[in-house]
């Protein structure tokens, strides 16, 4: 994984001022959340959405099958994971370095927001809760963190940056439960989190499409009169 991503690229509008790097689930790839982008109200903003596909490796917990994952799972059962530290590690790496081709690309670090949905949100907190400089946001969508382990890694840069998170309270893949241990273990850390739930499986549903959106302008517009 030394070398981009590939990615699913989609702009708003031209010479885009923000960035957007959303990572999918497992078994999926960067076209799955494509469509959402049209449902966000972002007209007027300039965006840049990046939408990578993981690579494709083994999975343990599904009988060594071959598919798109971000890292391996090695076992499951709805409450918890067991997972390869190392793959976290490698696509954290990974995101850090479509992170460092936005910046040459004239959008810096305190205008890229960073998404993922399941396993895809379980990179997005790793990946910017431990950012050494700051972010725009994280999207967290049906998720979990990794490893609780992970907070002594959490930098300061990153402290203040505000954080979407949202989990179905019917979700029968990554359990509520899970969704609600990582919200709290942020909120102890004093971040500022927005948190939602939904009457749904491991899914999204349009309520929730409109409230990223919601969240996006507005954190877009305040951030609008910070440095270039």
């Amino acid at each position: 994984m030394d070398e981009l991503l590939a990615a699913i690229e989609l702009e708003t509008a031209d010479n885009p001022r923000f960035s957007v790097i959303w990572m999918h689930g497992l078994g999926a790839d960067g076209s799955d959340f494509v469509p959402v982008v049209a449902e966000l109200g972002l007209q007027g903003y300039a965006v840049r959405f990046i939408f990578p596909h993981a690579p494709m490796i083994p999975v343990t917990c599904n009988g060594g099958y071959v598919m798109r994952a971000w890292y391996d799972i090695i076992s499951l059962d709805i409450n918890s994971r067991t997972i390869d530290d190392a793959g976290i590690v490698a696509s954290r790496q990974a995101i850090r370095r479509l992170i460092a081709r936005e910046n040459e690309r004239g959008v810096p670090n305190h205008r890229i927001f960073i998404a993922g949905f399941s396993q895809g949100g379980a990179v997005a907190y790793a990946t910017a809760l431990t950012h050494p400089e700051k972010l725009a946001g994280v999207i967290a969508l049906s998720t979990y963190i990794p490893n609780p382990g992970l907070a002594a890694e959490f930098t300061e840069a990153n402290k203040a940056t505000p954080i979407f998170a949202a989990h179905g309270t019917d979700d029968d893949v990554v359990s509520f439960q899970l969704g609600v241990a990582a919200r709290d273990l942020l909120i102890r850390q004093g971040y500022a989190l927005q948190w939602q739930d939904y009457p749904m499986s491991h899914s999204v549903r349009p309520e929730e499409i409109e409230a990223i959106g919601k969240w996006l302008r507005k954190n877009m517009t305040q951030n609008r009169g910070a440095q270039p």
